[in-house]
């Protein structure tokens, strides 16, 4: 299978101006065909810096997709980049300006002067009609070895690879496999405990074995590389299930699922209901978790500041039925933490958990181990 570099083109992406989407875009659409993607880069708009990455990058991979600088500014330099690598002129094509005529019609809008730059391309190009925009994509293929260039704008971009590009690639690298991932999420165990009882896993060639670990969570990544999705799901499942033998239990949910969805999930098949009462939480968090499908409206707690053995009688040890009583404090001394008490049923649960990551996590981590305690403490209860 051929192998891929992505690079996308702008001095805005490098100074945080915008972010890149376009990349993530790409990636997961040439894995679709079968295309291992070797890297990714950013580089600021000059041609030189440009040229010479896609030397690099032509000399480790079979196929590379540049986006961005295609538009008609000084500041757009990747035709004149991709003419240097090639050591090629940029030709006027007569055909391309009669498009990029035709798109400024349709959009009610007459072209400057400079647009006029957009119609040049290298001599050795095969131009890529862009009927969605105003600047023309490109591509060249000698040797084994491809270079599409693409517009820098997200709709643009996504249009021409799904209408194009995949079409492109599948013809000139005779592509007939696919890359598919299996994505499983668990929580309530670390990255290094998790990679402690599948390490042995990580090591396979296909499919391959990975661990992400996110703020109170961590995802386990099968891939597989086959003709097609089928053979590829086929090779997936031993695997799968020889991780789910090991972690199983601290398994929720796969693919798409989010520990919001699945909780929301349980606790609205058994209605079960959720009042939490909180203390010191970030008003902003708060409201975040009144807008899920889990709790009931909030009750604050705020005035209460020591948890006196009345109120645990009155609110901890009256939840009766289906209702679960939930009491969520932050903590900041002597680090960000938060002591959580839950009572459901004759279950009643109580942790204190500091926190060493960077800041902008600690909400998302607080959430999650919230959300699956109480997966956990339903889940205790024999209510899946």
């Amino acid at each position: 299978m051929p192998s891929a570099e992505i690079i996308a083109i702008g001095t805005e992406l490098l100074l945080g101006e915008i972010c890149d989407t376009n990349t993530a875009y790409i990636a997961k659409s040439l894995n679709q065909i079968g295309i291992d993607i070797y890297r990714t880069l950013i580089v600021g708009d000059n041609s030189t810096r440009i040229a010479d990455q896609i030397r690099q990058s032509l000399e480790q991979a079979d196929i590379v997709i540049t986006t961005g600088g295609l538009g008609p500014t000084v500041d757009d330099p990747t035709r004149q980049a991709v003419a240097e690598a090639f050591e090629q002129k940029l030709v006027f094509q007569d055909e391309l300006w009669g498009q990029i005529l035709s798109r400024f019609q349709k959009f009610n809008k007459i072209p400057t002067s400079n647009n006029k730059k957009q119609a040049y391309i290298p001599q050795n190009a095969v131009p890529i009609e862009n009927e969605v925009g105003t600047a023309p994509a490109f591509y060249i293929s000698e040797n084994g070895k491809t270079i599409i260039s693409l517009p820098g704008v997200p709709a643009e971009m996504e249009y021409l690879i799904n209408e194009k590009v995949i079409d492109l690639l599948t013809m000139l690298h005779n592509l007939e496999g696919t890359i598919y991932s299996r994505i499983i999420h668990t929580a309530g165990i670390g990255e290094s405990s998790l990679d402690n009882l599948i390490g042995e896993l990580e090591k396979m060639k296909n499919p391959t074995v990975g661990v992400t670990a996110k703020p109170g969570q961590v995802d386990i990544r099968i891939t597989a590389k086959a003709k097609d999705k089928s053979n590829a799901i086929k090779i997936i499942l031993p695997i799968e299930k020889a991780i789910l033998q090991k972690v199983g239990n601290y398994v929720f949910g796969y693919d798409q699922d989010t520990l919001e969805s699945i909780v929301a999930q349980m606790v609205n098949k058994k209605k079960i209901k959720i009042s939490l009462f909180y203390k010191n939480m970030n008003e902003d968090f708060m409201g975040r978790l009144n807008k899920s499908d889990i709790f009931q409206p909030l009750k604050s707690f705020q005035n209460v500041y020591q948890k006196t053995e009345e109120i645990e009688q009155s609110l901890y040890n009256k939840s009766y039925g289906q209702k679960m009583t939930v009491f969520f404090e932050e903590y900041f001394d002597p680090k960000p933490g938060f002591a959580l008490t839950i009572k459901y049923k004759n279950i009643s649960f109580e942790k204190e958990k500091w926190f060493g990551g960077h800041a902008i996590l600690l909400y998302s981590w607080m959430e999650n181990y919230l959300l699956n305690t109480i997966r956990e403490v339903i889940l205790q209860k024999g209510e899946k």
